[in-house]
């Protein structure tokens, strides 16, 4: 349960600009999830989450990509659970996602620094990927699928 509700929050905060703990625990309980303020204050601490300054006075919760270790492995968890199919094109690879997970899992992706990859582009569930070369394009679908024990 505590799996799934992180993965919500990480997509919610993709989705919306969710600038309260109340807006979250709203935003969550229309998902289906029954949270107190409690839970979702040590939600955004698990997922070392921080306010964004978006101008205008405007702040949104986000995820920090700054705290690799810790995070390498919630990614991972991201990537896994958001991952539907992969397939490569040259030096491009394609990625589909569940359905509003495409920017999470680009994240997750570009938390683990693989070098050769040049530039990630996410939508809503599709992400493309420009890799150096056609060998690395390999080595990094291997990689991924790997990760996700495909």
């Amino acid at each position: 349960m505590k799996n799934n509700r992180h993965k919500k929050i990480l997509e919610l905060i993709e989705k919306f600009d969710i600038d309260t703990q109340d807006e979250l625990c709203k935003r969550l309980e229309e998902a289906g999830f029954s949270v107190t303020q409690a839970t979702v204050s040590r939600d955004i601490n698990n997922l070392h989450l921080y306010k964004k300054n978006l101008g205008n006075g405007r702040q949104k919760y986000a995820i920090d990509v700054d705290n690799d270790h810790e995070l390498d492995e919630k990614y991972r968890r991201v990537l896994t659970d958001g991952f539907v199919s992969i397939d490569m094109a040259q030096n491009i690879l394609v990625i589909k996602t569940v359905s509003g997970m495409a920017m999470v899992v680009a994240a997750a992706i570009d938390s683990l620094k693989f070098t050769e990859i040049v530039g990630t582009i996410a939508g809503d569930d599709t992400i493309m990927m420009a890799i150096r070369t056609v060998e690395d394009t390999k080595a990094v679908m291997s990689k991924i699928q790997s990760i996700i024990g495909d």
